[in-house]
């Protein structure tokens, strides 16, 4: 109780400011309004109608939660109104991104911590990389890829695949320098091969690093699948529901996008830290906090 309290806490006092300030963005509608109509308008008058706009310039918390559970229990999985639906094809991209940029990283870090060459060469480069902003770079991956013939849900997970490689790769070269030089020396007393270092000391020890890398990764390539649907004018996925409200003014469908994909993102993160916390009961290391 003592660790929920100050979450409940802090969630309750984001919700009123957000109430407070859906009246103040709100309200100055509802006068112009008033003052069209020859008419004057009081707080008591306003405050209920600032929370039931169908437009609102900031929709309020009731509004969005009603629209979430519109689109998600009221609407079938197979309907395009539904959140479901859309939330589906950008966890498709997702996960495949996820897991490129996974395996890339993963490659790209053996190379750099048994390469010299690649450790000074290829890692500038890596880090370079991650200085392009993804909103520039991802029509010309879209625009290239469909030059080529490949259309659909490939170039959004390759832009997944772009977001998502970078912290895996950096969290796997720190992991894999993990081990102390005293374990590396007391392998060469046993005349370990390189193979028999990686796959018994330097690997283990990367897995800790490898899952809390993979937390960021996977919510990296949600952001990316949905940076992917927005060039491509898509009329499917949460980033084609993005671009409707906007064209459309839709401020609640708008929101109840963003929720969908910051609540699917949570179960994403928690998901894979999970399984890295099995993994490692599994391989006996111990919880952090424990003695």
């Amino acid at each position: 109780m003592k660790r929920i309290l100050p979450v409940l806490t802090v969630v309750a006092a984001i919700i009123a400011l957000w109430y407070a300030s859906a009246v103040i963005l709100n309200a100055p509608f509802e006068r112009d309004q008033a003052e069209r109509a020859g008419t004057t308008i009081t707080f008591s008058e306003i405050l209920p109608k600032t929370m039931a706009q169908e437009r609102p310039v900031l929709p309020a918390p009731h509004q969005v939660a009603v629209e979430l559970w519109n689109t998600t229990v009221e609407k079938k999985i197979t309907s395009k109104r539904s959140l479901v639906y859309h939330g589906w094809i950008t966890l498709s991209a997702t996960l495949l991104g996820f897991v490129m940029g996974t395996v890339l990283g993963i490659v790209l870090a053996v190379g750099i911590v048994h390469s010299r060459v690649l450790d000074k060469s290829l890692m500038p480069w890596i880090i370079t990389s991650q200085t392009i902003p993804i909103l520039a770079i991802a029509p010309m991956i879209i625009v290239v890829l469909n030059a080529v013939g490949i259309t659909g849900l490939v170039p959004k997970a390759f832009i997944s695949t772009y977001l998502s490689f970078f912290p895996v790769a950096v969290g796997m070269v720190k992991g894999l320098r993990s081990p102390e030089a005293m374990h590396l020396d007391l392998m060469k007393t046993y005349s370990a091969s390189r193979s028999d270092v990686f796959w018994k000391l330097r690997w283990p020890s990367s897995v800790p690093f490898l899952f809390t890398s993979m937390k960021v990764a996977i919510a990296a390539s949600l952001v990316g699948a949905i940076v992917g649907e927005l060039p491509t004018g898509a009329v499917a996925g949460l980033g084609a529901r993005l671009l409707a409200g906007s064209y459309y003014g839709q401020t609640v469908q708008i929101w109840s996008a963003l929720f969908a994909a910051a609540i699917m993102a949570a179960l994403l993160v928690t998901l894979v830290g999970l399984a890295g916390a099995w993994l490692n009961r599994r391989m006996g290391m111990r919880p952090e906090g424990a003695r």
